[in-house]
């Protein structure tokens, strides 16, 4: 990231390098479909789509007889019109467990039905425009998925994981070295994620002007690229405001300048440094539950439901576009609330029954 400090831009040169490069392992009429989803999705988006995509015409290059034959650069757009629904569907099957340069890969059901996705976005695209004659990946059904729960810290879990990000003491000896020079940097990271439930990317993207002591607030850049302000409570501000003391003696790397947060090496933080950031600490306080990033951002959320009731709230704050994705996360809790309203409505005083 070198001789930049816009992490969100050079996110997006590294995702359009990174494109480009899947795009000269895959046909030329590929070229077309990113194109033309170029102004309604992220580079993030379309870089998962052409990983997608490309292991489906890796598939079709190991399992199918004639596709065997020619490189898969080679592929010609009649190959589309040409794969069947069983295909597609054995395909699915294929990516549950299989092995790529001596690793092994492995899909879940979420997984399978992300691939389907990016397959029918694929397809859609030609069929829309009259390059393919059937859009067959419309024909295949996306795989069940479960609910899974949602798994947030409870509020003693809360208090106790910032109690031991700031005392350490179940840390090994190693991590204690370390734990000295970071633990204000810690403090104010985790009650940041915690008091306003920002993604990761988020919080790794801010700059120091991006805080707002005014207003109790941060600039955030959204997914979708859009900008948001995030407001955050007084435990916030104060672990916000004894990190920046500390920040002002550091002496970023070059480019790094401009980043709130800094790691050891004085350069912005990464997603992968935060998330084994939380992990180190979370596992210290609870065994039973795998708490990421996003975990803490689902412990927000159900903190701020139960405290206001207003999904709509809950949805805005999380920079969820789509209310019914917060509703879907949130379902059990709602049916609790629809529970308790059951017995609050008296219709005659005398309605209890006689003992």
């Amino acid at each position: 990231m070198a001789g930049t400090d816009n992490y969100h831009d050079a996110q997006n040169k590294q995702n359009i390098l990174k494109l480009r490069a899947v795009l000269d392992t895959l046909p030329p009429f590929c070229q077309d479909f990113f194109r033309g989803i170029s102004e309604t999705t992220s580079t993030r988006t379309r870089l998962a789509y052409a990983y997608d995509i490309r292991v489906f015409f890796e598939f079709l290059h190991e399992t199918n007889p004639v596709c065997a034959k020619m490189r898969i650069q080679d592929f010609p757009i009649t190959l589309l019109d040409q794969v069947t629904r069983q295909d597609i569907e054995e395909y699915l099957s294929y990516v549950s467990y299989y092995e790529k340069e001596g690793r092994e890969l492995t899909n879940t059901e979420r997984g399978k039905a992300r691939k389907l996705s990016s397959l029918r976005s694929f397809y859609n695209y030609y069929f829309q425009n009259e390059r393919i004659e059937r859009n067959t990946a419309e024909l295949v059904p996306a795989p069940k998925l479960h609910e899974k729960a949602i798994i947030r810290l409870d509020p003693n879990e809360v208090a106790t994981l910032l109690d031991q990000v700031e005392s350490g003491t179940k840390l090994t000896k190693k991590e204690m070295a370390y734990h000295e020079k970071t633990k204000v940097r810690d403090v104010a990271l985790l009650t940041l994620l915690l008091g306003t439930g920002i993604r990761v990317s988020e919080c790794v993207g801010l700059d120091l002007r991006d805080v707002d002591f005014e207003n109790n607030g941060i600039k955030v850049r959204r997914k979708g690229g859009y900008e948001a302000i995030v407001y955050f409570g007084d435990e916030v501000e104060q672990a916000l405001r004894e990190y920046l003391k500390q920040r002002e003696h550091i002496l970023p790397e070059t480019g790094h300048e401009n980043a709130l947060f800094l790691s050891m090496q004085n350069r912005r933080m990464a997603v992968r440094s935060v998330e084994n950031l939380v992990k180190k600490y979370a596992s210290r306080v609870t065994t039973l539950k795998k708490i990421t990033p996003h975990k803490l951002r689902s412990t927000y959320g159900t903190s701020l439901y139960q405290e206001t009731g207003d999904i709509y709230l809950v949805a805005d704050v999380l920079g969820h576009k789509d209310v019914n994705t917060t509703r879907k996360h949130y379902a059990s809790m709602e049916e609790e609330r629809r529970r308790k309203a059951a017995n609050i409505v008296r219709l005659r005083e005398n309605s209890r029954p006689e003992e």
